[in-house]
C-alpha cells in the first residue's frame, strides 16, 4: 500500500509544495531552521536530527526532506490530529550510593555530571525525583527515619541521615531544574512496625494503633522535608508491596493497602494539611486486585490522585488508563537489567551496555503507548560495581551516569542516551500523537509549541532507510545498524 504525506492510502500522490514551517534540533542549542518554503528541486533539503548507534552516542545528524515533486511510498506518518494523554516529563531515582558514587569527582565534573541529567542544555532535562523514604536497595546500609520501637508518635523523627547525602544530592540536582518534581516512596516501614520485626522482608502489621502511627510516618516525611526547603509533591504508598526481598521490602495485601489509605493516611493527610498528593504505588506485577481493591472503595478513591506501576505493572496500564482517566499513571522504574535468571548474568558488575540501552527504549515506549504520562529511570548514578545491598547476594544493576572510582570520571551509558533521545525532545505538556504505518520503532508527539518531537530505533543489525510523512511533508532517514534517532519539526 502506498501512503501519501498525510499518510492516506493511495497511488501516485504528488506531495504539494512544502508549507512554510520551522525546524529545531530539540537537544537545544541549534538555531531555528526555515525549510520547505520556496524548495528547490536541484538540491536536497536537510533538517538536522540528533543520533546515536552502539558505541558512538549523541552524534549529530541530517534527515532529508524530499522533493515537493516527490512521489513516495512511505513506511509510516505522524497523524497529530489523533492525539493521546498528556506527557509530564522524565526523571529519575535519589539514592544514597549515587551520591556517593558522585562524591569521588571533583567538583567541575560532579556539575557537569548533574547537568547532563537536569540542565536544559545538552542533557536529558529530567523533570521528576524519586526520594527513597528511608533505606532503598541503593542506600549504604539499613536504616528508617523512626528505629525507635513504639514511638507511635513519632517523637524521634528524624531526617538527620538523609542530610548526609540524600539531601545533597537532591539539592545539587535542584541547582541545575529548580522545578523539580519531588516525589517519596518507602521500601520498608521502621521494623517495629512490621510482623518481623526487620528491615528486609516481612509484612506490614495490620493494627489501627501501627497504622497510624505509619500514616503520620510518611505525613513528618512530607513536612521534615519542606522545613528542609523541599516540596514533595507525592507520596507512594509501599514500594513493591508484593515483594518480599533480602533487601529493605514489606509486603501489603491490596485490602490492607485499601484500609490504610481510606482510614488512616488519607485521613492523616487531610487533618494535618500536607500539602502532597497520594498515589497508589509503586504496583510492579500485573495484579490488578491491588488497584480494583483501592479505587472501587469509593472514600480511599478519594485520596488518591495518581498510579504508580513498575516492571510487570506495565500489563495493567491500558485498563488503567481506560478505566481512572482523572488518575495519571507514571512508570516509577524502569527495568534494570542483569538479572540473575538472565543467561549473560554478571555477579560482578552490570553490563551497561548497548543491548540494555535498546531494552530500556522500548520499555519507555511500551509505557507511553499504554498510556503512561511520566517515566522514571531507576539510579541515574552509580559506580561500576553499581551492587545493591541484598544481605545475601548484593545485585549489580545498571544505571544512567557510571563513575569509575579509580580514575575519578563519569561516563553517560548508552541507556542515558537511550532515555534522553526522548526526554530531550519531549517537554512537559506534550501529547503523544497517532503514528500509522508498517514501521513499530516509532513514536511521536506534539509540544506545546506545536513543534513535531519523533523518536526512532533501528534494533536491527542491518542499517535501515525509511521514508516517513508529517503534515504534507516527506522526510527520509538513514538508521545505522543498533541505533536511536530524534528530531523536531516545528509549526
Amino acid at each position: 500500500m502506498e501512503r501519501t504525506a498525510r499518510g492516506v492510502p493511495g497511488r501516485g500522490h504528488r506531495l504539494r509544495p512544502g508549507q512554510a514551517h520551522w525546524l529545531t534540533l530539540a537537544i537545544l542549542g541549534l538555531a531555528l531552521l526555515p525549510v520547505g518554503c520556496g524548495q528547490q528541486e536541484d538540491g536536497p533539503q536537510t533538517v538536522p536530527m540528533l543520533l546515536s548507534a552502539a558505541g558512538s552516542y549523541g552524534g549529530q545528524s541530517t534527515v532529508q526532506i524530499l522533493p515537493a515533486s516527490s512521489t513516495v511510498t512511505t513506511d509510516f506518518a505522524v497523524l497529530d490530529s489523533v492525539t493521546h494523554q498528556t506527557i509530564d516529563g522524565f526523571g529519575g531515582a535519589f539514592n544514597e550510593r549515587g551520591w556517593d558514587a558522585l562524591s569521588v569527582l571533583d567538583e567541575a565534573s560532579r556539575d557537569r555530571a548533574l547537568s547532563r541529567l537536569f540542565g536544559s542544555t545538552n542533557s536529558a532535562r529530567f523533570r521528576f525525583g524519586r526520594i527513597p523514604i528511608g533505606a532503598s536497595d541503593y542506600a549504604m546500609d539499613r536504616y528508617t527515619l523512626d528505629d525507635t520501637p513504639g514511638d507511635f508518635a513519632m517523637e524521634h523523627f528524624s531526617i538527620e541521615r538523609d542530610q548526609r547525602l540524600l539531601i545533597p544530592y537532591i539539592r545539587a540536582a535542584l541547582a541545575h531544574q529548580p522545578a523539580l518534581w519531588l516525589w517519596g516512596s518507602a521500601w520498608t516501614p521502621p521494623p517495629w512496625m512490621k510482623t518481623n520485626n526487620g528491615s528486609d522482608s516481612g509484612a506490614m502489621r495490620n493494627d489501627s494503633a501501627t497504622l497510624d502511627a505509619y500514616a503520620l510516618y510518611l505525613a513528618r516525611f512530607v513536612e521534615a522535608y519542606h522545613q528542609a526547603g523541599f516540596t514533595i509533591r507525592a507520596v507512594h504508598v509501599q514500594n513493591e508491596p508484593v515483594e518480599q526481598t533480602r533487601y529493605p521490602s514489606c509486603f501489603w495485601s491490596p485490602v490492607l493497602m485499601r484500609d490504610f489509605v481510606r482510614d488512616h493516611m488519607g485521613p492523616v493527610f487531610a487533618l494535618r494539611a500536607v500539602p502532597a498528593e497520594i498515589w497508589l504505588g509503586t504496583l510492579d506485577k500485573a495484579d490488578m486486585s491491588y488497584p480494583t481493591t483501592v479505587l472501587s472503595d469509593a472514600v480511599a478513591r478519594s485520596y488518591v490522585r495518581g498510579i504508580g506501576l513498575q516492571y510487570g505493572g506495565l500489563a495493567m496500564a491500558p485498563q488503567l488508563a481506560t478505566s481512572y482517566p482523572d488518575l495519571p499513571i507514571m512508570q516509577t522504574e524502569t527495568y534494570c537489567g542483569n538479572f540473575r535468571s538472565e543467561p549473560n548474568y554478571n555477579p560482578d558488575r552490570p553490563p551497561n551496555d548497548h543491548a540494555y540501552g535498546e531494552a530500556t527504549w522500548g520499555r519507555i515506549r511500551s509505557y507511553l503507548q499504554a498510556g503512561a504520562r511520566s517515566y522514571m529511570a531507576w539510579n541515574m548514578v552509580l559506580d561500576a560495581e553499581g551492587k545493591n545491598i541484598d544481605s545475601s547476594s548484593p545485585w549489580p544493576q545498571n544505571a544512567l551516569l557510571v563513575v569509575d572510582r579509580p580514575t575519578r570520571q563519569f561516563v553517560e551509558t548508552p541507556a542515558y542516551w537511550a532515555f534522553r533521545h526522548y526526554s530531550a525532545f519531549i517537554d512537559p505538556g506534550s501529547r503523544r500523537v497517532d503514528v500509522s504505518g508498517t514501521y513499530d520503532d516509532v513514536m511521536a508527539f506534539v509540544n506545546p509549541d506545536r513543534r513535531l518531537a519523533v523518536v526512532l530505533q533501528n534494533s536491527s543489525a542491518q542499517p535501515r532507510v525509511l521514508t516517513f510523512s508529517a503534515r504534507s511533508i516527506a522526510y527520509q532517514v538513514n538508521l545505522p545498524p543498533h541505533s536511536w534517532a530524534s528530531l523536531a519539526l516545528g509549526t
